[in-house]
């Protein structure tokens, strides 16, 4: 071989043997240096899972489970913890309760990852035992706050006062009120609900009474300063009526009144509604009588009026019905509607009062009690004026064709003037009021159908003519004790003149339309229907009179 050829071929050869050795000696230092750890190396491990007190397997399976899980839950009863420690259960479904899929997937998929907010919260916060998700349940507002709603309209309470007892005579302690707050209520479910619980304490706003216990140690219940009557009918036909009066009565009996108090008879009595227990009865409405619910809670006002005018208390508001009324005089009533027409008195006494109103055997009565004392007052009363009725005539389809019936008598208004005198001992008190009664229509109903008149059963309005004294005057005062000390109710001494409006037949003689009912068997078939009486002015005009 050529000397030049081995030369290059050895160069060649110790080129390659170099670079075998360089390569030999990057491969040596490799193994050297440290080995590079994989994501998952020397890491804490996830901790356990648990949704709703039960272990989840944080694995493909787990979205799926949770979900299961979840709507178990959702499915079964919630209790609502009432302040006396009773439970109303309803279900989750009734409270608008709805799984948020889309969180409880995120949930599942943060727990899964150990840098995520969830996992790396849990560990900072220093927690042994397994992760507990949140349970991914939101509350539909609109469903939400209308079964709390039904729930409010039955639990919220009204505060009751302290009161006496007076039949038997002791003191009856006061009552809280309650309101159920709905915002603070629903923001305990909501919170009952993310931490899987079954049961949730209801908020309730507490209202307190204006007269405690405390307050009415001292109250003396020797004498009637004050007492008023009126008549009720007993019959079964108006049960309802006379269930509500004892039901109102019920309400301000033992309502004591201590010195400069105000009692307001719509906060004391309340609504008067079904809610409340009152029923449907005949009212005054627009000066007509109409069925109305808590018919008959007037003549309980009216009552109390009249005891608390010859007791002395102060009249702080009082209006008159828009027609007389039948048991009771003109300047005594006192018409209440809730919650805009109300009726107030005030003790202007230096000592408590007690109200008490009973209802029993057909008589409302109504007395004012205190301290022994000697006061005589005197209502007069005079009629000054009367208003006019009008008549009017309105279409009756259950009426034949022709046939006419009275549907309401019409009653005149009047205007008086009321005075009292309070006199104790040598001092008098003189006050005066003016009031204005508005006239009554009279209703005639005209037959509009085409039916045979001889199937007729309607009846005329039975109401007779309104007479009033026109002069009044009535004195009641604390009568002489017993032998014993004991104070006797006080008496009511009574004077009347009849005057212009209290002789049958004033109103036809003032020009009034007056319609008289007949019995059916002096009809006569040409007439336009059975019943009907033309008015003597109507007669005069014709040249019958």
């Amino acid at each position: 071989m050529p000397l030049s050829r081995l030369a290059k071929l050895l160069e060649r050869k110790g080129a390659l043997t170099v670079a075998v050795s360089v390569v030999a000696g990057l491969a040596s230092g490799l193994l050297l240096l440290p080995r590079a750890q994989s994501p998952d190396a020397g890491a804490e491990p996830l901790p356990q899972l648990s949704l709703l007190g039960q272990k989840l397997i944080a694995d493909d399976r787990a979205s799926k489970q949770a979900l299961e899980r979840a709507r178990r839950y959702a499915a079964g009863k919630f209790a609502l913890v009432l302040p006396d420690g009773s439970k109303r259960e309803l279900y989750l479904g009734e409270l608008g309760a709805e799984i948020d899929k889309v969180r409880l997937a995120s949930l599942v998929r943060q727990a899964k990852d150990r840098t995520s907010m969830l996992v790396r919260g849990f560990r900072a916060s220093g927690q042994t035992g397994p992760l507990g998700l949140p349970v991914p349940l939101s509350l539909n507002s609109e469903r939400s706050a209308q079964a709390l709603g039904r729930l409010k309209d039955e639990l919220d309470r009204l505060p009751a006062d302290a009161r006496m007892d007076l039949e038997a005579r002791k003191l009856v302690p006061e009552v809280l009120g309650r309101l159920l707050d709905l915002d603070a209520s629903l923001g305990a479910i909501e919170a009952a609900l993310g931490r899987g619980e079954r049961e949730a304490k209801l908020v309730f706003l507490e209202r307190k009474p204006r007269r405690v216990a405390a307050e009415l140690g001292n109250v003396q219940l020797d004498e009637v300063l004050g007492f008023f009557e009126t008549g009720y009918d007993r019959s079964d036909k108006v049960k309802a009526r006379s269930y509500n009066l004892r039901l109102a009565a019920s309400k301000l009996d033992g309502t004591v009144l201590l010195p400069g108090e105000i009692f307001d008879f719509n906060e004391i009595v309340g609504p008067r509604d079904e809610a409340n227990g009152y029923k449907v009865a005949p009212v005054i409405a627009e000066g007509e009588l109409v069925d109305g619910i808590g018919g008959g809670t007037c003549q309980i006002s009216g009552t109390l009026h009249g005891a608390a005018f010859f007791a002395g208390l102060e009249i702080v508001e009082r209006y008159p019905h828009t027609r007389p009324s039948s048991y009771i005089k003109m300047g005594l009533d006192a018409t209440v509607v809730y919650p805009t027409i109300n009726f107030r008195l005030k003790n202007p006494f230096p000592f408590p009062v007690v109200l008490h109103e009973t209802v029993k055997n057909g008589v409302v009565r109504a007395e004012i009690l205190g301290p022994k004392r000697s006061h005589t007052v005197t209502l007069i009363r005079r009629i000054d004026s009367s208003i006019p009725y009008e008549e009017v005539e309105r279409p009756d389809k259950t009426l034949p064709s022709g046939v006419r019936r009275l549907g309401q008598r019409g009653v005149p208004g009047f205007k008086l003037r009321r005075y009292r005198i309070v006199r104790d001992g040598a001092h008098a008190v003189r006050q005066r009021w003016d009031d204005t009664y508005p006239p009554t229509s009279q209703i005639v109903r005209v037959g509009t159908a085409d039916i045979p008149k001889d199937r007729v059963t309607a009846e005329d309005d039975k109401h007779p003519e309104y007479l009033a004294d026109e002069l009044l005057v009535v004195t009641q005062g604390a009568d002489d004790s017993d032998e014993d000390g004991t104070a006797r109710a006080s008496v009511m001494r009574e004077t009347r003149e009849a005057g212009r409006f209290g002789e049958k037949g004033w109103t036809e003689a003032s020009g009034m339309p007056v319609w008289e009912s007949r019995p059916r068997s002096e009809e006569t078939p040409e007439e336009a229907g059975p019943g009907e009486r033309e008015s003597a002015k109507t007669k005069k005009k014709k040249g019958k009179g």
